[in-house]
Protein backbone atom coordinates (compact mmCIF):
# COMPACT_ATOMS: atom_id res chain seq x y z
CA UNK A 1 0.00 0.00 0.00
CA UNK A 2 2.85 2.23 1.10
CA UNK A 3 4.16 1.78 -2.13
CA UNK A 4 1.59 2.71 -4.34
CA UNK A 5 1.03 5.50 -2.54
CA UNK A 6 4.89 6.82 -2.92
CA UNK A 7 4.63 5.73 -6.71
CA UNK A 8 1.64 8.07 -7.17
CA UNK A 9 3.23 10.58 -5.66
CA UNK A 10 6.30 10.30 -7.59
CA UNK A 11 4.15 10.54 -10.88
CA UNK A 12 2.11 13.83 -9.49
CA UNK A 13 5.61 15.38 -8.98
CA UNK A 14 6.99 14.45 -11.99
CA UNK A 15 3.84 15.39 -14.04
CA UNK A 16 4.50 18.88 -12.12
CA UNK A 17 7.73 19.23 -13.28
CA UNK A 18 7.27 18.46 -17.21
CA UNK A 19 4.78 20.71 -17.01
CA UNK A 20 6.68 23.76 -14.90
CA UNK A 21 9.52 22.44 -18.06
CA UNK A 22 6.65 23.24 -20.76
CA UNK A 23 5.89 26.83 -19.58
CA UNK A 24 9.29 27.89 -19.26
CA UNK A 25 9.84 27.09 -22.77
CA UNK A 26 7.03 28.49 -24.07
CA UNK A 27 7.32 32.08 -22.51
CA UNK A 28 11.15 32.13 -23.58
CA UNK A 29 9.59 31.84 -27.32
CA UNK A 30 7.89 35.28 -27.35
CA UNK A 31 10.44 37.54 -26.50
CA UNK A 32 13.08 35.83 -29.17
CA UNK A 33 9.74 35.89 -31.94
CA UNK A 34 9.02 39.45 -30.91
CA UNK A 35 12.76 40.75 -31.38
CA UNK A 36 12.85 39.18 -34.80
CA UNK A 37 9.70 40.57 -35.89
CA UNK A 38 11.00 44.26 -35.00
CA UNK A 39 14.64 44.03 -36.11
CA UNK A 40 13.69 42.14 -39.52
CA UNK A 41 14.19 44.83 -42.50
CA UNK A 42 12.34 45.10 -45.20
CA UNK A 43 8.92 45.97 -43.55
CA UNK A 44 6.36 47.54 -45.45
CA UNK A 45 6.24 50.19 -42.52
CA UNK A 46 7.59 53.75 -43.50
CA UNK A 47 9.91 56.57 -41.96
CA UNK A 48 9.07 60.08 -41.91
CA UNK A 49 12.32 62.18 -42.61
CA UNK A 50 13.04 66.25 -43.49
CA UNK A 51 14.06 66.71 -46.95
CA UNK A 52 17.71 68.33 -46.57
CA UNK A 53 18.05 69.38 -50.73
CA UNK A 54 17.76 67.03 -53.75
CA UNK A 55 20.96 65.88 -55.82
CA UNK A 56 19.44 64.87 -59.09
CA UNK A 57 16.47 63.24 -60.64
CA UNK A 58 16.77 59.71 -58.83
CA UNK A 59 18.71 60.87 -55.12
CA UNK A 60 18.21 63.27 -52.48
CA UNK A 61 19.44 63.82 -49.09
CA UNK A 62 17.77 63.98 -46.12
CA UNK A 63 17.33 64.00 -42.52
CA UNK A 64 16.77 60.46 -41.18
CA UNK A 65 17.24 59.17 -37.23
CA UNK A 66 19.19 61.93 -36.33
CA UNK A 67 21.59 62.07 -39.27
CA UNK A 68 22.01 63.73 -42.95
CA UNK A 69 21.95 60.56 -45.52
CA UNK A 70 22.01 60.45 -49.36
CA UNK A 71 19.34 58.35 -50.55
CA UNK A 72 19.34 56.19 -53.61
CA UNK A 73 15.69 55.44 -55.28
CA UNK A 74 15.28 52.12 -55.54
CA UNK A 75 14.85 50.35 -59.16
CA UNK A 76 15.07 53.42 -61.06
CA UNK A 77 17.47 55.36 -62.84
CA UNK A 78 17.09 58.79 -64.60
CA UNK A 79 19.38 61.04 -66.83
CA UNK A 80 22.52 62.51 -65.62
CA UNK A 81 23.27 65.69 -64.83
CA UNK A 82 25.75 65.55 -61.83
CA UNK A 83 28.12 62.38 -63.02
CA UNK A 84 32.10 63.13 -63.50
CA UNK A 85 33.23 63.19 -66.78
CA UNK A 86 29.59 62.47 -68.02
CA UNK A 87 27.47 65.23 -70.07
CA UNK A 88 24.25 66.81 -69.12
CA UNK A 89 21.50 64.07 -70.93
CA UNK A 90 18.26 64.63 -72.44
CA UNK A 91 15.51 65.14 -69.88
CA UNK A 92 17.93 65.13 -66.93
CA UNK A 93 17.34 68.52 -65.78
CA UNK A 94 13.49 67.42 -66.68
CA UNK A 95 13.65 65.00 -64.30
CA UNK A 96 15.67 66.48 -61.23
CA UNK A 97 13.07 69.75 -61.26
CA UNK A 98 9.93 66.95 -61.30
CA UNK A 99 11.46 65.14 -58.46
CA UNK A 100 12.57 68.37 -56.81
CA UNK A 101 8.75 69.57 -57.29
CA UNK A 102 7.03 66.58 -55.45
CA UNK A 103 9.27 66.29 -52.81
CA UNK A 104 9.60 69.71 -51.99
CA UNK A 105 5.97 70.48 -52.06
CA UNK A 106 5.46 67.05 -50.09
CA UNK A 107 4.25 67.92 -46.29
CA UNK A 108 5.03 64.34 -45.79
CA UNK A 109 8.30 62.92 -46.77
CA UNK A 110 9.06 58.75 -46.18
CA UNK A 111 11.57 56.35 -46.81
CA UNK A 112 10.02 52.44 -47.09
CA UNK A 113 12.97 49.84 -47.17
CA UNK A 114 12.89 47.01 -48.80
CA UNK A 115 14.30 43.02 -47.28
CA UNK A 116 17.62 43.42 -48.89
CA UNK A 117 20.61 45.67 -48.15
CA UNK A 118 19.35 48.94 -46.72
CA UNK A 119 22.85 50.69 -48.02
CA UNK A 120 24.60 50.33 -51.32
CA UNK A 121 28.73 51.11 -51.32
CA UNK A 122 28.83 54.31 -51.26
CA UNK A 123 27.09 54.24 -48.34
CA UNK A 124 23.77 55.99 -49.91
CA UNK A 125 20.56 54.43 -48.01
CA UNK A 126 18.35 52.65 -50.92
CA UNK A 127 14.84 53.21 -50.55
CA UNK A 128 11.09 53.61 -51.95
CA UNK A 129 10.46 57.50 -50.96
CA UNK A 130 6.66 58.55 -50.78
CA UNK A 131 5.63 62.61 -50.80
CA UNK A 132 2.55 62.57 -49.36
CA UNK A 133 1.53 58.48 -49.60
CA UNK A 134 2.57 58.81 -53.66
CA UNK A 135 5.52 56.75 -54.75
CA UNK A 136 8.18 59.30 -56.20
CA UNK A 137 9.78 56.58 -58.23
CA UNK A 138 6.43 55.87 -60.40
CA UNK A 139 5.38 59.11 -60.66
CA UNK A 140 9.09 59.99 -62.43
CA UNK A 141 8.53 56.56 -64.48
CA UNK A 142 5.12 57.46 -65.52
CA UNK A 143 6.08 60.72 -66.72
CA UNK A 144 8.86 59.15 -68.61
CA UNK A 145 11.48 60.85 -66.85
CA UNK A 146 12.83 57.32 -65.64
CA UNK A 147 13.62 54.27 -66.72
CA UNK A 148 13.51 50.65 -64.56
CA UNK A 149 17.06 49.90 -63.71
CA UNK A 150 19.56 48.17 -60.87
CA UNK A 151 17.14 45.14 -60.19
CA UNK A 152 18.95 43.86 -57.38
CA UNK A 153 16.98 41.03 -56.19
CA UNK A 154 15.68 40.69 -53.25
CA UNK A 155 15.17 44.55 -53.35
CA UNK A 156 12.48 43.83 -55.94
CA UNK A 157 9.11 44.31 -53.94
CA UNK A 158 7.41 47.13 -56.31
CA UNK A 159 8.77 45.80 -59.56
CA UNK A 160 5.77 44.53 -61.24
CA UNK A 161 4.54 48.07 -60.77
CA UNK A 162 7.17 50.26 -61.97
CA UNK A 163 7.61 47.78 -64.73
CA UNK A 164 3.97 48.69 -65.46
CA UNK A 165 4.61 52.61 -65.18
CA UNK A 166 7.20 52.22 -67.44
CA UNK A 167 5.92 50.48 -70.20
CA UNK A 168 2.91 53.04 -69.61
CA UNK A 169 5.25 55.61 -70.53
CA UNK A 170 6.68 53.86 -73.37
CA UNK A 171 3.38 53.43 -75.29
CA UNK A 172 2.98 57.33 -74.96
CA UNK A 173 6.23 58.22 -75.80
CA UNK A 174 6.63 60.20 -73.14
CA UNK A 175 10.09 62.28 -72.20
CA UNK A 176 12.66 59.82 -72.62
CA UNK A 177 10.95 57.74 -74.67
CA UNK A 178 10.34 60.00 -76.98
CA UNK A 179 13.52 59.05 -79.58
CA UNK A 180 14.28 55.43 -80.39
CA UNK A 181 17.50 54.28 -78.46
CA UNK A 182 17.96 56.56 -76.45
CA UNK A 183 16.67 54.87 -73.19
CA UNK A 184 18.48 51.41 -73.08
CA UNK A 185 18.94 48.36 -70.76
CA UNK A 186 22.69 50.40 -70.02
CA UNK A 187 21.47 53.46 -69.45
CA UNK A 188 20.75 56.51 -70.99
CA UNK A 189 22.64 57.03 -74.98
CA UNK A 190 23.17 60.51 -75.45
CA UNK A 191 24.30 64.50 -74.49
CA UNK A 192 21.77 67.25 -74.55
CA UNK A 193 22.98 70.50 -76.04
CA UNK A 194 22.83 74.13 -75.38
CA UNK A 195 22.06 73.60 -71.79
CA UNK A 196 23.44 75.40 -68.88
CA UNK A 197 24.78 72.77 -66.69
CA UNK A 198 25.33 75.37 -63.92
CA UNK A 199 22.89 74.64 -60.98
CA UNK A 200 23.84 78.00 -58.74
CA UNK A 201 21.50 81.16 -59.68
CA UNK A 202 23.98 83.68 -58.32
CA UNK A 203 26.88 82.23 -59.44
CA UNK A 204 29.74 84.49 -61.07
CA UNK A 205 31.10 82.92 -64.33
CA UNK A 206 34.16 84.81 -63.99
CA UNK A 207 35.55 82.57 -60.92
CA UNK A 208 34.62 79.58 -62.75
CA UNK A 209 38.12 78.61 -62.98
CA UNK A 210 39.60 79.45 -59.78
CA UNK A 211 41.30 77.09 -58.25
CA UNK A 212 40.33 76.71 -54.19
CA UNK A 213 42.41 76.03 -51.90
CA UNK A 214 39.77 74.33 -49.46
CA UNK A 215 36.02 74.70 -49.17
CA UNK A 216 36.22 77.56 -46.93
CA UNK A 217 37.55 79.59 -49.83
CA UNK A 218 35.09 78.31 -52.55
CA UNK A 219 31.99 78.83 -50.30
CA UNK A 220 33.70 82.69 -50.29
CA UNK A 221 32.21 82.28 -53.98
CA UNK A 222 29.81 79.94 -54.14
CA UNK A 223 27.98 79.81 -50.17
CA UNK A 224 25.68 76.31 -51.19
CA UNK A 225 28.87 74.83 -53.03
CA UNK A 226 29.09 73.28 -56.76
CA UNK A 227 28.03 70.03 -58.70
CA UNK A 228 30.44 68.38 -60.06
CA UNK A 229 29.91 69.50 -63.69
CA UNK A 230 31.27 73.05 -62.39
CA UNK A 231 34.69 73.79 -63.14
CA UNK A 232 35.39 74.66 -59.45
CA UNK A 233 34.48 71.13 -58.17
CA UNK A 234 37.80 69.16 -56.99
CA UNK A 235 36.66 65.73 -55.31
CA UNK A 236 38.50 65.92 -52.39
CA UNK A 237 36.19 68.38 -51.40
CA UNK A 238 33.32 66.05 -51.82
CA UNK A 239 33.51 63.65 -48.92
CA UNK A 240 30.25 62.54 -49.13
CA UNK A 241 30.77 61.73 -52.92
CA UNK A 242 27.72 62.45 -54.13
CA UNK A 243 28.92 64.81 -56.94
CA UNK A 244 28.70 67.78 -55.25
CA UNK A 245 31.81 69.30 -53.25
CA UNK A 246 31.35 71.91 -49.84
CA UNK A 247 27.73 72.32 -49.90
Amino acid sequence: MKNTIHSTIWLIISLFLISACGTANTSNEHPDSKTQATTTSGTTDRAEVSLVRIVDGDTIKVNYNGQEETVRYLLIDTPETKAPNKCVQPYGKEASKRNEELVTNADKLELEFDVGERMDKYGRLLAYVYADGVSVQQTLLEEGLARVAYVYPPNTRYLDAFEEAEASAKNKGAAVWKQDGYATERGFDGCATNQDTSDAPNEDNSNESANFANCTELRKTYPDGVPSTHPAYQRKFDRDKDDYACE
